[in-house]
């Protein structure tokens, strides 16, 4: 009796000890059964265990695959965003920067507001160029020599002013022009017709060619000779280019105001003059009125007495 006294109160002492050594329980406290007036005993879980049983729980749930989980990401974003950049995006003569969105410098998430307000910054404006109605390449106004693009009809609260079908003309029976020139199809005809019949055998085989015409106006609202009160000038209608030289292929320029009294070109460029009178309707150079010393100035203008060459 003494012995097993003894021994019970050992083995008391060693239980004692180990519950002292183990760190407590974090277990929740056990729901109540149904039907009982005293809550079920505390069992003690082992934190491996637990571990084990979160991670299986959590490996049981069904997976995303890695696009539709991309998307759930990016859904609470790009919802507020949609509209906001849909708008920028889709606006004339806009579009987006390459460059990345920067993260803000505190390094917390940037909110939506701010991520509008970064894409907004970032949006660089282009030039707008005229709207393209119809075809574009060659064979523009029917002529195969001819290339270009075919533009919006251009209107004007002048009075006199604008082409209802107006082209943008780049090049002409292989001639290149130094700037697109806006004109109407009648005039771009007459164009090129006189590079064919007037420009290219005048200057022949002459540095090597004629590759490029020196454009100095052409579509524009204005006056005749930009003169107050005067009636408003073909240019105001699509119907003139003025030509101030030309380009050959060894990379010589041409220019009417030097050239037309230089004995290598002289000869030339009054030529080339003479060959658009009745090919336009009007035809002016140098000596002709004083305000076209410096350019040829050709239109489509039709007069009573027949073609106006001076």
């Amino acid at each position: 009796m003494k012995h097993a006294l003894v021994l019970t109160i050992l083995l008391l002492t060693v239980s004692l000890q180990a519950a002292q050594a183990e760190p407590p329980s974090t277990s929740p406290r056990p729901l109540k059964r149904a039907g009982a007036e005293t809550a079920a005993p505390v069992a003690t879980v082992n934190p491996a265990a637990a571990a084990t049983i979160a991670v299986a729980a959590v490996a049981s749930r069904p997976r995303l695959r890695p696009a539709a989980a991309a998307e759930a990401l990016a859904a609470p974003l790009a919802a507020p965003l949609a509209t906001p950049v849909a708008a920028i995006a889709a606006g004339p003569g806009l579009a987006l920067s390459p460059r990345p969105v920067r993260r803000p410098a505190n390094g917390r998430p940037a909110s939506s507001t701010e991520l509008y307000q970064i894409v907004s910054a970032a949006v660089r404006t282009q030039p707008v160029p005229e709207a393209i109605i119809g075809r574009q390449g060659s064979g523009l106004c029917g002529v195969p020599g001819i290339e270009g693009q075919s533009i919006a009809p251009i209107n004007s609260n002048v009075r006199g002013c604008g082409v209802a079908e107006p082209v943008r003309i780049t090049s002409v029976d292989g001639v290149r022009l130094s700037q697109a020139a806006i004109m109407d199809c009648p005039t771009a005809r007459a164009l090129n017709t006189w590079v064919q019949r007037g420009v290219k055998p005048a200057v022949g085989r002459t540095g090597g060619g004629v590759v490029q015409l020196q454009v100095a106006g052409h579509y524009v609202c204005r006056s005749q000779n930009n003169r107050r009160g005067a009636p408003i000038s073909e240019h105001g209608r699509g119907k003139a280019i003025d030509i101030s030289g030309l380009r050959l292929a060894n990379g010589e320029t041409v220019s009417i105001l030097r050239g037309w009294k230089d004995q290598r070109y002289s000869s030339m460029l009054r030529q080339m003059h003479r060959a658009g009178c009745g090919i336009f309707g009007t035809t002016l150079g140098p000596g002709s009125d004083g305000h076209h010393e410096d350019h040829l100035h050709y239109d489509t203008a039709s007069h009573r007495n027949g073609a106006y060459c001076r």
